[in-house]
């Protein structure tokens, strides 16, 4: 797990080595380990390292293939990397590392794109091949590891973060309106290729783009998830199915535990993470690390769920590391958060996954977390209405959008506003893409595809980087997912939801975890905007940078101002929180 960034520019000119040593630096917190430089003619890369895997400076970065002339910097884990090497040392290539960074470009060498689907894990890397003047990108089936970039007619920049991309300068900074739409109706989900700045896009996810030498450049993707099933999938028991879930699970965690470090778990108390602990105790697994987060109880609600984690961690005799926020820690650490964010983000889980990392990066560099287990076995509560809706675009609209057009043009201000209604266009052209015929599968599709890899995986990726922390997330293994899409919608929805991942749960952890009310990341504090909290988001939106910017249109900010608890979304957000983010980020990235 590190930090990369870089430039190739086609006219010849030369990449500045300062330009470089200033996008590597903003990256420090990625990779707080060591750091690479490589700057040759009209290419440079930087890298910062988190000492995971070959622990050596063998696997320094960027990486040079000297016999083949090709750099490479890589961000990420290949959990099949010693197979892979073994393979590759069969068909003559010699190494001169242990890790799997090598392996990367070995593979690349024997067997062009035709290696990336054979690579497991969770990945974002640059090749360079000084012999044709080709740079290859490539990011990983689910975006867990990000790639900003930023282009113009004459170069090419790349970085792990927004704000190492802008550190190279020259960048477009204004808002793209169509970002900004679906930033205020997916609740700040923008999907890939936009970033809300019109000069910063993002590589999609599965995705391998090669740019020639004079800048000319295609993108393909290698892998997407189908919700085909034969007459064999539709007739199986849920018995059967969790048997096969099971095997997959097991096989899935188990991957995530190659290392040379040790691996705790983000132990929340939920289904998830609980299920990861079991089968790592399974495993064999003694004396693992787990850690859980909770904040201060508002509104008579619960700010923890410690009475489930601590059950789990009971139960299976894990060093258990149990964590307090007071409310005034909290606030004086969100706007780090905010500041860590890459795009602003609005789940109020983010100060939450920022405090637990840091903590946890104390005691240790990697853990195994429990997202995408909701968008992949169906636990969010929009998915049983799809079953029986005529119309499951609008069906989805009217349980996920924060907006509708019309509401839209009431909040911002005339010239952000898109011409038409972007979001709704987005889902649609989703929806009726092939390989997943029901209205169900249609929603889990786009939600895996998009809203999981632009919230849940960009809120875990930014969070426990900015502290140096390395999150693996089984629940995202590619074969899993496979096989989750063969599973038929009835048994994902039953039991009120994720129905064949609770029963195949029972065979391994207490029942009082799975039939327990459906949990979240608690933070009210942030739910209920008041005190101190409406004071910050008033003096952001008020100052003199937000005016000047003009966003929003007053008469709805003062709306907002004179009664937060009245503006909720659908989905229970804060719509005082969701554009005071917004505005605060703009402000912490300087732009």
């Amino acid at each position: 797990m590190c930090g990369i960034c870089g430039e190739v520019r086609f006219n010849g000119t030369e990449v500045p080595l300062q330009q470089i040593e200033a996008m590597t630096d903003c990256l420090v917190s990625r990779g707080p380990d060591a750091q690479g430089t490589y700057v040759r003619g009209n290419v440079g890369m930087g890298h910062r390292r988190l000492r995971i895997i070959d622990l050596s400076d063998a696997s320094a970065q960027p990486f040079e293939d000297e016999v083949n002339d090709r750099v490479m910097v890589f961000n990420g884990c290949i959990y099949n990397y010693p197979e892979l090497r073994e393979e590759l040392k069969g068909l003559g290539h010699s190494f001169k590392s242990q890790g799997d960074t090598e392996v990367i470009i070995k593979a690349w060498e024997q067997w062009g794109e035709a290696a990336i689907p054979r690579l497991q894990g969770m990945f974002a890397f640059v090749i360079f091949e000084r012999r044709t003047g080709r740079t290859i990108m490539v990011r990983d089936r689910f975006g867990i590891k990000p790639l900003y970039l930023s282009e113009g007619p004459d170069h090419i920049r790349f970085g792990s973060t927004l704000q190492s991309v802008l550190k190279g300068g020259s960048v477009d900074t204004s808002i793209d309106r169509i970002a900004l739409h679906h930033y205020m109706s997916w609740h700040a989900v923008v999907p890939a290729p936009r970033t809300l700045l019109n000069g910063v896009r993002k590589l999609p996810a599965a995705t391998i783009r090669i740019i020639e030498a004079d800048g000319s450049s295609t993108e393909k993707l290698y892998w997407e998830p189908s919700f085909e099933r034969s007459d064999a999938d539709e007739a199986r028991s849920e018995e059967e199915w969790c048997d096969m879930l099971l095997e997959s699970l097991r096989t899935a965690v188990g991957r995530r535990m190659v290392c040379d470090v040790p691996v705790g778990v983000l132990l929340s108390g939920g289904v998830d993470s609980s299920l990861i602990v079991g089968l790592l105790a399974e495993q064999g697994q003694e004396g693992l690390a787990t850690y859980s987060i909770g904040f201060e109880d508002a509104n008579n609600e619960k700010g923890n769920e410690f009475e489930y984690s601590d059950l789990i961690a009971n139960h299976y005799g894990t060093n258990h590391h149990q964590i307090h926020i007071p409310s005034a820690e909290m606030m004086e650490n969100l706007p780090h958060a905010i500041k860590a964010m890459s795009e602003p983000m609005v789940s109020y889980d983010n100060i939450g996954f920022y405090l637990l990392s840091r903590e946890v990066s104390k005691t240790i560099k990697v853990v195994q977390s429990g997202q995408g287990a909701d968008e992949v076995f169906g636990g969010y509560h929009w998915y049983p209405p799809l079953q029986k809706t005529n119309d499951p675009v609008e069906s989805y609209r009217q349980a996920f959008f924060d907006r509708d057009q019309k509401r839209m043009s009431e909040h911002l201000n005339p010239e952000y506003l898109a011409e038409k209604d972007e979001s709704a266009a987005f889902v649609a052209e989703h929806f009726a893409r092939a390989g997943a015929r029901e209205p169900v599968d249609k929603a889990l599709r786009l939600d895996t595809n998009v809203m999981l890899v632009d919230d849940p995986v960009k809120r875990v990726d930014n969070m426990t980087m900015a502290w140096g922390l390395e999150a693996r997330v089984p629940f995202l293994d590619h074969e899993l997912v496979e096989l989750a899409g063969r599973i038929p919608s009835r048994h994902k929805l039953s039991h009120g939801g994720k129905g064949v991942l609770k029963e195949a749960s029972r065979r391994v952890i207490p029942a009082a975890v799975i039939d327990r009310p459906k949990g979240y990341f608690p933070v009210p504090a942030l739910k209920y905007i008041q005190g101190p909290y409406l004071e910050m988001v008033q003096d952001a939106l008020g100052s003199q940078a937000a005016k000047e910017r003009g966003l929003f249109q007053q008469s709805y900010l003062d709306q907002l101002f004179d009664s937060p608890s009245d503006h909720i979304t659908p989905l229970r957000g804060s719509e005082l929180w969701q554009v005071a983010l917004l505005e605060m980020w703009l402000q912490a990235q300087e732009i």
